[in-house]
């Protein structure tokens, strides 16, 4: 078989023709006008409305790319449920404000924040997810990993007032549930001991109870593994079993600092 042949059996036995750069485009500009980040405002209500609208009229289609005929999904669920998503979001922006000594304002965090547009994309692609909606969420949340390095799967479970600081690095599975009030740092993994096949049904990721803090480079694995409230946990541990409420979990180090002109110690290398 031909490389041409190859190619056009893959584009043949292709399940959905969805456009990807479009679905990417639609969350992107969704997210700026919900937020108030578009250049050119919108000051009444009548062209509020129309440009709402419009975006209603635009998922239809996108959402017609990927389920049709008697699997069809009536849009209205994702719009219907947008007032209490975007409740959501606003007490995640004012959660971070008033946590961050950095954040000036709300309309700093909405600007400029690679960690609320992650959380934002994952709050709208859980909604899909939950519906059944195939590829869509997985677009949407994999376009917000390659913007901010925050990788969220839109199957996670993550409650209210949600701050992810700096967010680089952020790696956050499938069935992981994080609680109210939590807090992560970069370089965070949330993920699985084991990534057999043969697990896809199974609770494989952490749960995060309300009140956590967990700084930058932690790993936290396993679905039994569940991190007690109001525990903080430290950068750089590595955790596969549960912690107790209130706990305080760190990595002891040895870290020796030394005047380096008071002597004249080698130098080794290990190539």
């Amino acid at each position: 078989m031909s490389f041409t042949e190859h190619l056009y059996r893959g584009y043949s036995n292709r399940k959905f023709d969805i456009d990807k750069r479009r679905t990417e485009d639609f969350i992107d500009r969704f997210f700026r006008f919900a937020f108030f980040l578009e250049y050119h405002r919108s000051y009444d209500l009548p062209q509020i409305e129309e440009k709402l609208n419009g975006f209603r009229r635009e998922f239809v289609e996108i959402l017609s790319s990927v389920v049709q005929g008697s699997e069809a999904v009536e849009s209205d669920f994702f719009f219907n449920k947008f007032p209490e998503i975007y409740r959501q979001l606003e007490a995640d922006a004012k959660f971070i404000c008033d946590n961050d000594p950095a954040a000036q304002n709300m309309e700093e965090v909405m600007f400029s924040y690679p960690g609320f547009f992650a959380i934002a994309v994952y709050r709208f692609a859980h909604e899909l997810f939950k519906n059944k909606v195939p590829l869509i969420p997985r677009i949407w949340t994999e376009f917000a990993h390659s913007k901010t390095g925050i990788d969220i799967h839109p199957g996670a479970e993550i409650g209210e007032h949600f701050f992810i600081d700096h967010g680089t690095g952020i790696v956050i599975g499938e069935t992981t549930v994080i609680g109210k009030n939590v807090k992560l740092y970069q370089g965070v993994t949330l993920g699985a001991l084991s990534v057999t096949k043969e697990l896809a049904n199974e609770k494989r990721h952490p749960t995060i109870d309300d009140h956590v803090v967990i700084y930058a480079n932690a790993t936290i694995l396993g679905g039994k593994t569940v991190i007690g409230e109001n525990s903080l946990i430290g950068g750089n541990v590595w955790i596969t079993e549960s912690v107790a409420p209130n706990s305080v979990v760190f990595h002891k180090g040895l870290v020796t600092v030394k005047n380096k002109i008071s002597g004249n110690e080698p130098i080794n290398f290990v190539i």
